[in-house]
């Protein structure tokens, strides 16, 4: 079992109406508040007008139109924001883009360089303001975590960035908001738990309670994904999905493990900041071919790890190990497309002309040689030609 430090320092308030606290929270950190938020999805199911009755005893500013896969010049008119006003504690209420770019802002609010430098990590973030976060989505468990992903469209660089400073407070976690969610991105953002859960799993080396830990979250969702699509207003559903999102992303489940570069992950930040596409999505299409590619290119790595994850997680059997693992890889395929999201590039208007460059990229800046199975170049490429 590997060294680590664990402090988790974000006070979580889940369930129905705990909005309510909302004021409690925030008074700690003062009453200049910049409430961030996405597109008119919180206006449409009340939560706007609730958030802005909770805070009229606060000063609160407003950032609008934070969108999917953030985008540097939100972070920026934050920052400006809160530097004109003095801002105290940002509110992001909305998906894990909302919180994401949140983070950006509270960071570079509190740096008098460009913000393009600390999200580029040319910059240590040496302090940020606290942030409250009220998520509507269960997919990045941003709300829980010190990382955050904005992209800049000027580069075509979709980069992840980590402080413990930019950790939330505080995160209030009411399943019913998650209710109106579409179809699509609740599919999109159950392949994105997946993800992170899967980036925790294919290590080099796991300890048994990890892998327990990380086995039971897996299968919750599994379970309970097709659910919330068929009965998007199933309390239990959408609150098993929320904390799943959570716990799938702060280390948690992990700690002991020996953690590497998630090749997928690094490989779809390439496609969103290309291309501009759903996050999960993009890794819903990656995932069962990198799972096919590592399998042939070093089956002595990966195999064994492979027939244990259909073992415990689908429930299958197999005399033949690389049989077993080939099976486990078609019943994850296979869940995916249950999902009824696009699962080829194509689907989603991706054709291979900048695969070339963009597994460039990926390679030199994601550090994917350090993945449990190194990933070059070519490698990277081929896997892209394969989601075709």
């Amino acid at each position: 079992m590997e060294n680590f430090n664990f402090c988790i320092g974000t006070n979580i308030v889940f369930g129905k109406d705990e909005i309510a606290q909302l004021p409690a929270l925030v008074k700690p950190f003062g009453c200049k508040v910049l409430l961030t938020y996405g597109g008119g999805s919180i206006k449409r199911i009340g939560l706007y007008d609730r958030v802005k009755e909770l805070l009229s005893d606060c000063e609160v500013y407003e950032l609008s139109g934070i969108a999917p896969n953030p985008k540097l010049e939100s972070v920026e008119a934050g920052a400006k924001i809160c530097k004109e006003h003095g801002i105290d504690v940002i509110v992001a209420v909305g998906g894990g883009s909302v919180i994401d770019c949140s983070k950006g802002i509270a960071a570079a609010a509190l740096y008098d360089g460009e913000p393009w430098d600390i999200i580029n990590r040319k910059a240590e973030i040496t302090q940020a303001l606290p942030i409250i976060a009220v998520p509507t989505m269960a997919a990045t468990g941003s709300e829980m975590d010190a990382g955050a992903v904005v992209s800049n469209p000027a580069t075509k660089e979709k980069v992840s960035f980590f402080s413990p400073h930019i950790l939330p407070k505080a995160s209030i976690l009411d399943p019913t908001y998650t209710f109106t969610v579409s179809a699509y991105q609740t599919a999109s953002g159950c392949a994105d738990i997946l993800s992170h859960l899967w980036e925790q799993y294919f290590v080099a080396k796991s300890t048994f309670m990890s892998d327990m830990l990380v086995e039971s979250v897996i299968k919750t969702i599994i379970h309970y994904a097709p659910i919330a699509l068929a009965e998007p207003e199933n309390y239990e559903a959408r609150a098993q999905l929320l904390w799943g999102s959570n716990i799938a992303d702060n280390a948690t489940l992990c700690n002991g493990n020996g953690l590497c570069v998630f090749g997928v992950h690094a490989m779809e930040h390439e496609l969103s900041a290309y291309y501009d596409i759903a996050h999960g999505v993009g890794l819903a299409i990656l995932t069962p071919h990198w799972m096919r590619y590592v399998l042939k290119k070093s089956p002595e790595t990966v195999t064994a790890r492979f027939a244990h994850y259909g073992r415990a997680v689908w429930g299958l059997e197999d005399a033949d190990e690389t049989a077993l693992a080939q099976k486990a890889i078609q019943a994850t395929d296979d869940f995916l497309h249950s999902l009824n999201i696009p699962m080829t590039l194509k689907e989603v208007g991706i054709g291979e002309e900048h695969f070339k460059e963009m597994a460039a990229h990926c390679v030199a800046t994601e550090q994917t040689a350090y993945s449990w199975v190194p990933l070059d170049e070519n490698d990277v490429e081929s896997i892209f030609k394969m989601c075709l």
